[in-house]
């Protein structure tokens, strides 16, 4: 059978792909033992418990070589998410373009103060404040699916300024605190370096609300559509702050913008309680499992109003784009973009909610593949395991887009043989 031509043999080709930025040619055969941990069916995808289902004749030997892989050896995990991105993105991109690069972060739940990262802070999964650990990611998504491409650790103030915790968990000198949005941009950073097809960035409110978030995207050369609160406030349509006053003569030149009493900006909220029923379009823009998924959105062009008394010129126009559904009492979601004029209000709409895709992709991947399963407390621990359970995912993900349309695929990996193994028939298996 030539090569590449059935899930298993793209599997093998796919391990050694993986396995050839690891460092050392001993790293492949725990890879490709974890890599089939994670894909194979089992509760939970810990690192013992894989062990057992990958290597039950050898169970202590194998659990010793996963655990010291993924917990100590020094390999890049970055090169190895760039492998797995890539090969996922050559399947992508056979179904439409690139059409987003998608901030976002995920939360896991632990008990205790150890393992790395671990603090009381809001965790998504469980929709309150809980001890967790949190992830940036970033992700591409093209119309079908989407794959991710950047997951790094938040490290709480709490534990960058604690040397004991630090040093317990590994946590390299050079890491310092970052705010999710600085490590969000590290990671654009990253994907920028990569060279890889840009796309507008979307988020949500929590990066969006954040101006120094969005003035980094713009001065990194890319596109935004991301979301906002209905407190951010925007000059409306025809508005700008008035101009610096006029030179009196004496002291230095006046230079900054100003606003009066009768001149100010409005809340988002406001400005769209003011938008006349004529403004209001109804949009479908996907399908889901109760049917369409449709809503009633406006479309206004605004400048942000940001704290511009401390800037010399007034900030761009940009559009506003509001969601309001007719059941509503008041909007239900905001959010500002700087893609060109000339996408519509369909476009927008379709490139906001593609964030649906990235909910489903760490939905998959903590349910199916054990994201969240991890039991070591150590920073390189916590990126290997995560960025392993990505490349696993990267492959499933792959073997969808090989389909027309993808779907959702099922692929149970051979477990590893052990070294020196020999099949009882080898003149039949050559």
């Amino acid at each position: 059978m030539a090569r590449g031509s059935s899930p298993s043999s793209r599997f093998d080709e796919y391990v050694q792909r993986l396995g050839a930025v690891l460092g050392h040619a001993d790293r492949q055969e725990p890879l490709r033992a974890y890599l089939t941990g994670l894909l194979l069916p089992g509760d939970r995808k810990s690192v013992e418990p894989m062990a057992a289902k990958v290597d039950p004749r050898r169970v202590r030997g194998r659990h010793q070589s996963m655990h010291h892989f993924v917990a100590s050896a020094p390999w890049d995990e970055r090169r190895s998410l760039a492998v797995a991105r890539d090969y996922a993105l050559t399947q992508l991109e056979r179904h439409g373009p690139v059409m987003a690069w998608v901030v976002d972060d995920t939360g896991m739940p632990k008990k205790g103060t150890r393992s790395v990262g671990v603090a009381r802070q809001y965790c998504a999964p469980l929709g309150k404040e809980e001890n967790c650990q949190v992830a940036v990611t970033l992700s591409l998504a093209s119309n079908v699916m989407s794959v991710p491409a950047g997951y790094r650790l938040y490290l709480p103030a709490s534990w960058t300024k604690d040397s004991d915790r630090r040093s317990d968990a590994g946590v390299p000198i050079d890491v310092r605190f970052q705010t999710k949005w600085e490590i969000a941009h590290a990671e654009l950073d990253h994907m920028l370096a990569d060279d890889l097809p840009r796309a507008p960035v979307v988020a949500d409110a929590g990066y969006g609300v954040v101006t120094a978030f969005r003035d980094g995207i713009t001065s990194r050369g890319l596109t935004y559509a991301v979301g906002v609160t209905k407190e951010t406030t925007v000059w409306p349509p025809g508005m700008q702050p008035l101009p610096p006053k006029p030179y009196s003569g004496h002291g230095r030149r006046p230079t900054l913008l100003r606003r009066t009493t009768k001149h100010q900006p409005l809340s988002i909220e406001a400005l769209a309680r003011t938008l006349s029923k004529r403004a209001w379009t109804s949009i479908r823009w996907r399908e889901g499992t109760r049917g369409g998924m449709q809503s009633r959105f406006a479309l206004v062009r605004v400048r942000a109003a940001h704290r511009d008394r401390e800037l010399t010129e007034a900030r761009p126009i940009e559009s506003l784009l509001i969601e309001w559904p007719s059941a509503e009492p008041a909007p239900t979601k905001y959010w500002l973009s700087s893609v060109p004029e000339s996408a519509s209000i369909d476009d927008l709409v379709r490139l906001v909610k593609i964030r649906w895709r990235i909910e489903r992709d760490f939905q998959e991947l903590k349910g199916e593949l054990g994201l969240d399963h991890y039991e070591g407390r150590g920073w390189r621990g916590f990126h290997h395991h995560g960025v392993l359970c990505i490349a696993a995912y990267a492959f499933l993900a792959a073997e969808r887009a090989r389909l027309s349309p993808p779907e959702p695929l099922a692929f149970i990996p051979a477990p590893p043989r052990p070294r020196g193994f020999k099949p009882r028939n080898s003149s039949a298996s050559s």
